[in-house]
């Protein structure tokens, strides 16, 4: 039986189906099914503003971001597909603050809802700091499938880890 890591807090229950469908080669099938097509989101700027679309209809009140890019260094390994930061700088007598979104790389070929579920995750942490119910609650408000989704990205790594790739380069 294959490491199923992106799957450990699901229950055994679930970890044996998916390992089913990985060991009977339908794990792929599976993720086409529900998700056919890759989104169009290729570039920084796209990704700007495809981000600042949802941050404007779901959180108009919070701080603007000052940046959102496709990062190559964010990597499993941060155990993170996105990261947020908020950086503040002393500049004579004022503070400058800055909310920036990095999205690895690794999302320039998902489909849109998983993409869609890594920006609103990070969106989050513009007014909810940890991982607590009131953020998840904030995710499923802005996304309502959002859990779905988020299964949908672990079942992909899982492909990818056992080096099957459904949304291959042209």
């Amino acid at each position: 039986m294959s490491t199923l890591k992106y799957l450990s807090g699901y229950s055994p229950d679930i970890q044996h189906q998916v390992q089913n469908l990985l060991d009977n080669g339908k794990l792929v099938d599976v993720l086409l099914r529900r998700h056919p097509n890759i989104h169009d989101v290729r570039t920084d700027k796209a990704l700007y503003d495809y981000t600042q679309g949802i941050k404007n209809r779901f959180l108009r009140q919070s701080a603007p971001l000052s940046k959102v890019v496709f990062d190559d260094k964010i990597s499993m390994s941060h155990h993170a597909l996105g990261l947020h930061s908020y950086v503040s700088r002393v500049q004579g007598r004022k503070i400058k603050a800055k909310n920036e979104i990095r999205i690895s790389s690794r999302l320039k070929r998902v489909p849109e809802p998983m993409l869609r579920m890594v920006v609103v995750h990070e969106l989050a942490h513009l007014k909810e700091k940890d991982h607590n119910k009131a953020f998840y609650n904030l995710c499923t408000y802005m996304e309502p499938d959002y859990h779905q989704f988020e299964f949908d990205l672990r079942l992909l790594l899982t492909c990818i880890d056992a080096n099957l790739f459904p949304y291959r380069a042209d």
